[in-house]
């Protein structure tokens, strides 16, 4: 019996320490944290410095003190988990940027971003792929499957859409804002996609009914998440309108939406979609009719938790990188040939140099061929700056590193340690010198002052504006009295496919899709209803 009871108080002991250690974990990760948003403040009006890289680089000077505190040991406070970073800290950041983005910007250069994020993410799978199993053969890494290969190709073409928030401007830049920030959301979708499927695939015996396979597999996940996002949006929108679910109550309305984008990326990720592609689109249909639906004071509030959320993800996310870029674990494996590790670095960040440039660049040109209005080109110097702030690579790079390369964190494999060192050095490398260069660099390609106003399409910030429309029409006033005016030719819809489809979907939303799903001008009034307030300020 004594026996028993020393045994339990033992495990009792134990599990106490643990948790105090996780407490203390916690703890200084908090600190960190504040220190970040603090100096990042700080740093606001700095040319070169971000917060991004601020917060990567105080992760890395963290992460040397436990390393030297535990001597040797570790260098972080908690263990990376996949499902830590898909599941929780990712969605809150790609739904604020659907919910956030000038949606005129986005779908008027909504076929140039599916270009950039689905065709050309292909491209540069297909470079860095073929790249890496031509070069990694000659050299001391160890054997590779082929599905390994193709999963470097998906790691190495996700582009780091949280970085390239931080070093482009909505205002000052909305055309590349939009191509850059659209291309890098629809490319993490991408790649993600990509690289589940190359993991359901068997790939040592590719052939053409596999490949025929893989590309139906991957446009029905592109396909059915970008519609699972919609559905989720309008069925909250329709909700609200519908039954005034909690019309005297600002928490429920916020809790409806948060719950209801939260629910449709997991379900994404329960029927193996791609959760990126569901919950962007799921904010941008929330912030076309949702947000128009709720009380005053529940779209302040929205809008504000919405992006408080996503900017302590955003932070989250590069303080871990920093520190996890000193895992001692993963350097042991290549303590022994620094040499293989960096050239493997080198080649990597070659191949995403010259993958990334063999679509911008052409598919750049395809996209001005469509384009009768000087100024909707992109220019040379514009398309220099799309190539250069596509370079970043960050979370989801890591994310899928681990997830093919080790298990729970760790690895006891040489070829895999080596391909989780290099991204890691990949990263911090793309991160820190590339988005230091490319405020710069747009400030020196593209100066503000010079930017003609015809080129920037003046939307209100959404969901700062309750007057835009989806794409971005006239006022509410104006609508009424527009007609769609049919293409006089077949030339004309060729030449203007993006105009044509916007006029007849401004038909189409005004008829049918906003008077059942609410928005601006089309939620009818009831007392007390959130829109009552509205339509006597509007009248």
């Amino acid at each position: 019996m004594a026996a028993h009871l020393s045994y339990l108080m033992s495990k009792l002991q134990t599990l106490s320490t643990s948790d105090h250690s996780s407490v203390v974990s916690m703890n200084l990760f908090v600190a960190l944290l504040l220190a970040c948003i603090v100096i990042g403040h700080l740093l606001e009006e700095n040319r070169w410095v971000n917060e991004s890289i601020t917060a990567l680089l105080i992760g890395v000077c963290t992460g040397i003190v436990i390393l030297l505190i535990s001597r040797g040991k570790s260098s972080h406070l908690l263990v990376f988990s996949e499902d830590l970073f898909f599941i929780y800290v990712l969605p809150p950041i790609i739904f604020n940027a659907g919910f956030q983005v000038k949606k005129k910007q986005f779908f008027v250069n909504f076929i140039t971003i599916v270009m950039f994020g689905a065709i050309g993410t292909l491209i540069s799978f297909c470079i860095i792929s073929l790249g890496a199993t031509q070069i990694f053969k000659k050299l001391d890494i160890g054997s590779l499957e082929i599905g390994d290969y193709l999963a470097i190709g998906a790691i190495f073409a996700a582009t780091d859409s949280v970085c390239t928030l931080q070093v482009l401007n909505q205002d000052e830049t909305p055309l590349l804002y939009s191509l850059v920030f659209g291309e890098g959301v629809v490319n993490d979708a991408t790649s993600v996609v990509l690289f589940n499927a190359i993991q359901s695939f068997d790939l040592t015996h590719i052939d053409s009914r596999i490949a025929l396979h893989f590309m139906g597999n991957f446009l029905y996940l592109f396909f059915t998440s970008t519609m699972l996002g919609v559905f989720a949006g309008l069925l909250s929108a329709y909700i609200i309108k519908k039954l005034y679910f909690g019309r005297h109550s600002t928490d429920r309305e916020v809790a409806l939406m948060m719950l209801m984008a939260y629910l449709s990326y997991i379900l994404a990720e329960l029927f193996y979609l791609s959760g990126i592609l569901t919950v962007f689109f799921c904010g941008i249909v929330m912030s076309h009719y949702t947000w128009h639906n709720v009380t005053e004071s529940s779209r302040v509030t929205t809008k504000h938790a919405f992006a408080t959320l996503s900017f302590v993800a955003e932070i989250f996310i590069f303080l871990y990188v920093g520190m996890d870029a000193l895992d001692i674990e993963k350097w042991r494996f290549v303590s022994d040939s620094p040499g293989t590790s960096v050239a493997v670095s080198s080649i990597l960040l070659g191949l995403l140099m010259l993958g990334r440039a063999a679509f911008v660049f052409p598919l750049s040109f395809l996209s001005n061929l469509a384009k009768k209005n000087p100024y909707e080109k992109i220019s040379l110097r514009q398309q220099v700056i799309i190539w250069w702030a596509g370079l970043m690579r960050g979370a989801v790079s890591i994310a899928l590193a681990y997830n093919q390369f080790t298990r729970s964190g760790h690895t006891q494999l040489r070829p895999n340690a080596i391909l989780i060192t290099s991204t890691i050095t990949v990263v911090l490398f793309s991160t820190v010198v590339f988005g230091l260069m490319t405020k710069p660099l747009i400030r020196f390609l593209v100066p503000h002052s010079k930017q003609t106003t015809s080129m920037v399409l003046s939307e209100p910030n959404t969901p700062k504006s309750i007057i835009v429309p989806l794409l971005g029409q006239d006022s509410e006033g104006d609508l009424g009295s527009q007609e769609v005016r049919r293409p006089a030719s077949i030339r004309d819809l060729l030449t203007t496919p993006t105009h044509t489809v916007h006029r007849y979907w401004r038909k189409f939303d005004n008829a049918f899709m906003r008077p059942v799903f609410g928005g601006r001008g089309f939620v009818p009034f009831v007392p007390g209803s959130p829109t009552e307030r509205n339509n006597t300020q509007w009248q």
